[in-house]
């Protein structure tokens, strides 16, 4: 993901951190997204607790589905 993919992502964070949540909701899962913050080259989105592969499916598919937004590749940190 380019800087300008990660700063347009920041701005309007808070709107996908509440999708994220809304899209894990509705499939019924646990985790709920807290927040998203930038850090060097990586945008973290922070989870009530452990999330399980689904839930960084879940998550991984959104953000590469966010408009403007191209991931060439998500990484996870357990």
């Amino acid at each position: 993901m380019n800087i300008d993919n990660r700063i347009q992502f920041m701005k309007e964070s808070s709107a996908y951190i509440a999708n994220i949540n809304k899209t894990l909701k509705n499939i019924k899962f646990k985790v709920i997204a807290d927040f998203a913050w930038l850090e060097n080259s990586d945008i973290i989105i922070t989870t009530n607790k452990a999330a399980v592969s689904l839930d960084f499916q879940t998550i991984e598919q959104y953000i590469k589905n966010v408009n403007n937004i191209e991931v060439n590749n998500i990484d996870y940190l357990n």
